[in-house]
């Protein structure tokens, strides 16, 4: 698993959000965004990240940060998510973890011992040309934003 670092380009996405629409990262230039990769919808830990980024908008749109997050979870799915917490913001579905292994947030974990592939909990903080300003692989789903508001 390849890790990015500060100043790297971020790597191209263009996946499908809960509502079926197409989200490109290049959507987003000209503003700031927060990419957060979770390893399932509506599981205790990522309940918390999504709930914790969704309370946050208001003050991330006001230093003018735009959120996503990705899991590898169907649409429908990420549409239950949205809808049962009110997020608001894009959920995108990268099935096949080619944008997660990109961003270096897909890769080995231990679950009772035993190693399996999946999603490594992870964030970046893009600038308004595309390139990385900050990153945290490994964050605990209460710290996204708080580390997102360090920086800033």
């Amino acid at each position: 698993m390849a890790k990015l670092k500060k100043g790297d380009p971020a790597p191209r996405f263009q996946l499908p959000d809960q509502n079926g629409a197409t989200v490109a990262l290049q959507d987003f230039r000209g503003a700031k965004l927060l990419v957060y990769f979770y390893p399932k919808a509506d599981t205790s830990g990522c309940t918390k990240q999504a709930c914790t980024v969704r309370d946050a908008m208001p003050d991330l749109k006001s230093l003018g940060i735009a959120a996503v997050g990705i899991s590898p979870d169907k649409q429908d799915k990420q549409k239950k998510f949205d809808q049962k917490y009110g997020l608001g913001f894009p959920l995108l579905s990268d099935q096949d973890h080619s944008v997660a292994q990109a961003y270096g947030a897909w890769g080995e974990k231990k679950m009772y011992g035993k190693p399996y592939q999946g999603i490594i909990r992870s964030a970046f903080l893009i600038s308004e040309e595309g390139s990385i300003i900050d990153l945290w692989y490994k964050v605990a789903p209460a710290d996204t934003v708080l580390n997102v508001r360090k920086v800033l």
